[in-house]
């Protein structure tokens, strides 16, 4: 596990890099895996989250030895079928609660994002501070990506419900029963928030990956 030193003032806050999907899209593989601008998707994520959390951990099914490389603990799904991101979220949760007892915030961001925000965290806890709400999600001009958020591991429980109990799979639906805040960050001239799903995708991250570095 990566460790960093936060931004004061902050609740510590551990990060997941949710890498469970299955990348048909592309053919199979690791999306995190594929190279832009001669770096990982992955390096990049975890070049951009290590400062702004106390740690970081990976969500990956499959064996965890491919991901050898990057210094993570790789913690799977233990909810079968491959229920979706909110089974790594669930996971993370468990997994910070069991190994990091004094954190009560995790931050899941995709871990196909490679120009995530520098500011994500800070601005994902000032507004759910500010709304006193429980979760908090990131947006980019009209479109939500409830994926990537902060929350709070004493809802871990409620969640296991949920998706074990209520076979609930959208994240929208879980984050519907909760007060959240939402913090839009601006779309142009480069989406921080851009996934690299397609083949396409990724030629189309070689440019924007130069906007990123002059950004």
């Amino acid at each position: 596990m990566t460790t960093s030193i936060p931004p004061t003032g902050l609740p510590p806050t551990l990060g997941v890099l949710l890498a469970g999907g299955l990348a048909r899209r592309m053919g199979g593989g690791d999306k995190p895996m594929r190279t832009i601008g001669g770096r990982t998707i992955l390096e990049r994520v975890i070049a951009r989250l290590s400062p702004q959390c106390d740690g970081l951990i990976l969500n990956a099914n499959g064996d965890p030895a491919r991901f050898a490389t990057f210094g993570l603990q790789v913690v799977a799904d233990d909810v079968p079928g491959f229920p979706g991101p909110l089974a790594g979220i669930l996971a993370a949760l468990e997994w910070t609660a069991a190994n990091r007892p004094e954190i009560e915030w995790v931050l899941s961001a995709a871990g196909d994002c490679p120009f995530l925000p520098r500011d994500l965290v800070a601005r994902l806890h000032a507004a759910r501070a500010r709304e006193n709400a429980q979760l908090a999600v990131a947006a980019s001009g009209d479109q939500s990506h409830p994926v990537i958020g902060l929350w709070r591991v004493a809802l871990r429980d409620e969640l296991r419900h949920a998706l074990v109990v209520e076979d609930l799979r959208k994240i929208d639906r879980w984050t519907a029963r909760y007060p959240l805040a939402t913090v839009t960050w601006p779309a142009e001239p480069l989406d921080p928030f851009f996934n690299a799903n397609t083949v396409e995708d990724i030629t189309a991250a070689e440019r924007l990956a130069a906007l990123d570095a002059a950004s």
